[in-house]
């Protein structure tokens, strides 16, 4: 079907999107459900060590956030976090191939599932160490603002990582030099098994009026289209100079907190569960694009088998691809050359 030259809206009053961008968002939240699943199976088959964490049930919120941001714009992301460089727009190949730890990997084989980093998209990395990678973003938010790029820097971090120290050092911080800087909570309701409610006081958006910054909360987390806006509003505020925001983003994972690991059933309520999986984001937004009349169901039956296609290709990719050589182990670990090394050498040739 030749779709018209125009922008979409919906009901609700979001910004006004084309049908590409409508299209890719349903396209990359696809790419990250596939990629997980698939990672998921290879876990259970030994074939990726360790464990992973999965977004599965949380695309709209990593979508919608990822796509606000302009391609120059920064990220860093959480130990739930191969979704967030798919956002970004990283090919899905060499991120398939860092999960198995070959050199092909965006980080060489050497950070794995949980410190993937894709410079090439803005992602500056991930890490399991809860709230770790939020100092990182929020510092290159201040290299931003020191140069004048007009860059923005986008934090992710779950409910789990909301009671740490780090988070509120760095918005008071970011709030004290008006950094281009988003701080956005993922909050999926779970900190490992831990329900947020019964550690976490209050609403965790409310939190920005304490260090003078803006606070939002999008209670529904699987609209990629509410998370879009609140998140496009964050990014248009800091790149005026109007300093950082604190987005809440209330939503769900549908898998474990990682595969493999055996918490048992009990934490979380079967109802509550269901309730959550009827809400779907990938089906609620194909259903959105269809009675727009932004695509047809045969057109977005197509884009998923387009989608799955590159999921195959980045397996295959990564089983024709090598291990690292031994050799490589120790490189990387600095940055070179170093200014002590350059005058040194300086130095050594006067």
């Amino acid at each position: 079907m030749n779709m018209p030259d125009k922008n979409f809206y919906s009901n609700r009053g979001e910004m006004a999107l084309d049908r590409e961008t409508l299209l890719q968002m349903q396209r990359r939240m696809l790419r990250i459900r596939h990629f997980d699943e698939r990672a998921s199976k290879m876990v259970k088959r030994g074939q990726i060590p360790g464990t992973v964490h999965t977004s599965i049930g949380q695309e709209a919120q990593v979508v919608g956030a990822c796509m606000a941001l302009g391609d120059g714009d920064y990220m860093s992301g959480n130990h739930r976090s191969h979704g967030h460089p798919i956002g970004k727009g990283s090919p899905l190949g060499p991120l398939m191939a860092e999960l198995v730890g070959k050199g092909t990997g965006v980080c060489g084989g050497k950070g794995g599932s949980l410190h993937l980093a894709d410079f090439a998209v803005g992602s500056l990395g991930e890490s399991g160490i809860v709230g770790s990678s939020i100092p990182i973003a929020t510092g290159a938010a201040l290299s931003a603002k020191v140069l004048g790029n007009g860059r923005v820097s986008l934090a992710f971090f779950g409910d789990g990582a909301a009671n740490q120290g780090c988070l509120y050092e760095a918005m008071n911080l970011a709030g004290s030099w008006d950094l281009p800087v988003i701080f956005l909570c993922e909050n999926n309701q779970y900190a490992l098994s831990t329900p947020a409610h019964t550690v976490t006081s209050g609403v965790i958006a409310e939190r920005a009026a304490g260090f003078g910054i803006a606070g939002v909360r999008v209670e529904d987390g699987q609209d990629v289209l509410a998370v879009y806006d609140a998140t496009r509003t964050a990014v248009e505020r800091a790149r005026r100079g109007e300093g950082p925001t604190l987005i809440e983003v209330v939503t769900y994972r549908f898998h474990e907190h990682s595969e493999g690991l055996r918490l048992g059933t009990d934490y979380r309520d079967a109802a509550e569960k269901e309730a959550w999986l009827e809400r779907d984001p990938i089906v609620l937004f194909r259903q959105h694009l269809v009675a727009d009349g932004v695509a047809t169901d045969a057109e977005l039956d197509a884009l998923e088998a387009e989608v799955i296609a590159e999921v195959d290709e980045a397996v295959a990719f990564t089983d024709a691809s090598p291990f690292p050589d031994p050799s490589v182990a120790f490189a990387d670990l600095y940055t070179e050359p170093t200014p002590l090394r350059v005058a040194a050498t300086l130095r050594g040739a006067s």
